[in-house]
C-alpha cells in the first residue's frame, strides 16, 4: 500500500511548493523508495491548455497527451518518473465529469453536493493508479483560506482517516518574513497559518519555513510550540543559489528525516546524494560560459518558457558550460539594425514554440539572421515552422510563403493539421472546432534519415518525442524547401508529417516540431540541447 505526503501552503503563493515536493520525492528516491508526484489545482477551468502563458506559465505535455500544470515538469525533472494523466486535476475537470455524470443520470436521482461526490471524486483521483509505488506525494495549489481550494482540503482530511495514521502524512509550507526596520523574523504569519488549517481539520506533521535569513532555534522552538509539531520537524527553506542545490539543502535541514519519522520509519541509513552532488558541481564550477538569444513572444515572464530554460542549462551541464539566456521580444525586430545589434553577440539563437501572429516577423528575421551569418540555430514548434516559411521566402523563392494560423494565404507552408495516426488510431480535427484538448499531444514517434545530423546526434533512427501543435509544415513544400537547402531529416512513420529540418551545410542548424525540452533532466540532459550548447561553444570561440 502507498503512504501519502499531501503537500499544502499558506501566507502567499509562489514559495516553491512544487518545488520542495520534487525536491522531497528526490530525497526519497535517494533512500530507495520509489515515487509519484501529483498536483491538485483549484481553479475552475479543465486544464491550463487553453490558459495565456501569462496566466499560468509554461503548459507542460506527458506522454500520454495531458496538458498539465508546470510543476509536473520540476517533478519529471527531479525524479525522472514521467507523469500521466492521472497526476494533475483541476476543480474544472473534477465537476466536468460530475456534471457529466449526473446528467446521464448515474447518481439515481441523489442530490448532488461537495461532500461527499465532490470530495470523493478528488479522492479517487488521489488514490488512482499507485500500487506500484512506495509513496505518493500530492500537492494542493493555492493556499490556505482560499474558497476554491476547501473541496481539495476536506478531500484529504477525509484521506487521513481513511488511510490510516501510518500511511499519511501533512507537510505545510509557510512564510516566515523577515522585518528589516526591526531586525528581526516573524513567525506570526506561520502560526496564524497553521491555525486556519487545523481550523479546517488538518494538523501539519512537517512545518517548511520560507526566509530570508537563517532561522534561528528559538524561532523553530516558538514555532513548533505555537503549531503543535516537533522542533525538529520545523524545516528552515532559504533561497539557494541554483533550484538543483535545493534537495541538498533540504536533507542538509532535516526534511527527509523529518517526513519519515512522521511515518515511523528508521533513517539510519543515509541517502545517496552524488547524482546531485555532482549536478551541483556542473553548476557552480563551469569550465566556460556561452549565451544563447531566446526570440520569443512571451518573454515577459520565464514561467511561460520554464522547461526551455531548465533544457538550456542542461545542455550547459552536459558541457560543464554556463548558459546565459538573453529573452529577447520578437516584437521589437522591426529593422534589420535592431536584429544584427541584438543578435550579434549571441553564440545561438532558439525560436521556441508560441501561438498567433503576434511577433512572427521579429522570428522569421531571427531565422534569416542565424542562417546567413552561421550561428547555430534551434527552432521549436512555431520555431521550426518559422524556419520553413524563412526559408521558402528568402531561399526557395516563394515569396508570399506564409501559414494559414495566420490567416488565409496562397502559399501555405504551414497548415492546420487536419488528421493524424496516433495510438488509438486516425485522429481528425476542424477548423472552429474546440480549442481544448484538440491540437496533436503527447508523444508520437519520428523516423530520422540516417545521414543526418540529427541521426548523429540521437545515434538513433527511430524517436519519440513530445508534441502540442494544431498547424503543421506542409510535406507538399518539401521539394522547393530541400532545393534550397532545407533537409527534412524527420517524418512520422507514415512519411507524411515533418518532425525535423536542417541545412546540412550549416554550422548547426535544426528545427523540430516537437518539444524536446520537456524530457530534458539534469542528470539526463537531452541530446538536441546538449549538441546545440556544444555548437554555441564552438561558435564562442570564434568570436
Amino acid at each position: 500500500m502507498a503512504r501519502y505526503i499531501f503537500i499544502t501552503g499558506g501566507v502567499v503563493s509562489s514559495l516553491g511548493k512544487g518545488l520542495m515536493a520534487a525536491s522531497l520525492a528526490a530525497l526519497l528516491q535517494a533512500r530507495g523508495y520509489s515515487v509519484r508526484i501529483r498536483k491538485f489545482d483549484p481553479y475552475l477551468n479543465v486544464d491550463p491548455g487553453t490558459m495565456s502563458p501569462y496566466q499560468h506559465g509554461e503548459v507542460y505535455v506527458t506522454d500520454d497527451g495531458a496538458e498539465t500544470d508546470l510543476d509536473l515538469g520540476h517533478y519529471e525533472r527531479f525524479t525522472g518518473v514521467s507523469s500521466r494523466q492521472s497526476d494533475n486535476v483541476t476543480s474544472g475537470r473534477i465537476y466536468s465529469n460530475i456534471i457529466a455524470r449526473e446528467r446521464r443520470g448515474d447518481y439515481l436521482g441523489a442530490t448532488v453536493q461537495v461532500i461527499p461526490h465532490v470530495t470523493d471524486a478528488i479522492k479517487d483521483f488521489a488514490r488512482a493508479e499507485t500500487d506500484d509505488v512506495d509513496f505518493v506525494l500530492c500537492e494542493i495549489g493555492g493556499t490556505v483560506g482560499d474558497i476554491e481550494s476547501l473541496p481539495f482540503m476536506e478531500a484529504i482530511r477525509q484521506l487521513r482517516n481513511d488511510l490510516g495514521r501510518d500511511n499519511s502524512c501533512f507537510v505545510h509550507l509557510t512564510l516566515v518574513p523577515y522585518i528589516a526596520a526591526a531586525g528581526e523574523l516573524k513567525t506570526k504569519p506561520t502560526q496564524h497559518s497553521v491555525r486556519d488549517l487545523t481550523a479546517l481539520g488538518i494538523q501539519p506533521d512537517v512545518l517548511v519555513c520560507r526566509c530570508e535569513r537563517p532561522l534561528p532555534d528559538s524561532d523553530r522552538a516558538k514555532i513548533a510550540l505555537f503549531c503543535n509539531v516537533r522542533p525538529d520537524a520545523v524545516i528552515p527553506a532559504l533561497d539557494a543559489s541554483s533550484i538543483y542545490r535545493v534537495p541538498l539543502q533540504y536533507h542538509a535541514e532535516g526534511l527527509d528525516r523529518a517526513v519519515l519519522a512522521a511515518f515511523r520509519i528508521d533513517t539510519a541509513d543515509a541517502p545517496d546524494l552524488s547524482r546531485w552532488d555532482d549536478i551541483v558541481d556542473r553548476v557552480e564550477n563551469p569550465e566556460g560560459e556561452v549565451t544563447i538569444g531566446v526570440v520569443g513572444k512571451y518573454v515577459g515572464l520565464q514561467d511561460a518558457y520554464k522547461s526551455l530554460h531548465e533544457a538550456l542549462v542542461h545542455g550547459g551541464l552536459a558541457n560543464r558550460v554556463k548558459v546565459n539566456i538573453n529573452w529577447l521580444d520578437a516584437e521589437l525586430f522591426e529593422s534589420d539594425a535592431s536584429i544584427a545589434a541584438q543578435l550579434e553577440p549571441m553564440h545561438g539563437v532558439l525560436v521556441p514554440g508560441g501561438f498567433g501572429e503576434r511577433g512572427s516577423e521579429g522570428k522569421i528575421a531571427s531565422v534569416r539572421f542565424a542562417r546567413e551569418r552561421g550561428v547555430p540555430f534551434f527552432g521549436i514548434c512555431l520555431g521550426m515552422q518559422m524556419a520553413c516559411i524563412e526559408g521558402a521566402r528568402n531561399v526557395a523563392g516563394i515569396a508570399n510563403a506564409s501559414t494559414t494560423e495566420f490567416g488565409p494565404t496562397d502559399e501555405p507552408v504551414v497548415g492546420l493539421i487536419t488528421e493524424w495516426m496516433s495510438a488509438e488510431g486516425l485522429q481528425t480535427r476542424e477548423a472552429g472546432g474546440d480549442m481544448g484538448g484538440t491540437m496533436r499531444l503527447g508523444a508520437y514517434p519520428a523516423r530520422l534519415d540516417g545521414n543526418s545530423v540529427v541521426g548523429s546526434i540521437y545515434g538513433a533512427t527511430e524517436i519519440s518525442e513530445r508534441h502540442r501543435h494544431r498547424y503543421e509544415v506542409n510535406a507538399h513544400y518539401r521539394e522547393p524547401l530541400e532545393k534550397g537547402g532545407l533537409l527534412f531529416s524527420g517524418m512520422s512513420p507514415d512519411g507524411t508529417l515533418p518532425e525535423i529540418v536542417e541545412r546540412p551545410d550549416h554550422p548547426w542548424f535544426v528545427g523540430v516540431q516537437f518539444h524536446p525540452e520537456l524530457k530534458s533532466k539534469p542528470f539526463d540532459p537531452h541530446p538536441l540541447f546538449a549538441s546545440f550548447i556544444k555548437a554555441a561553444l564552438a561558435q564562442s570561440r570564434l568570436v
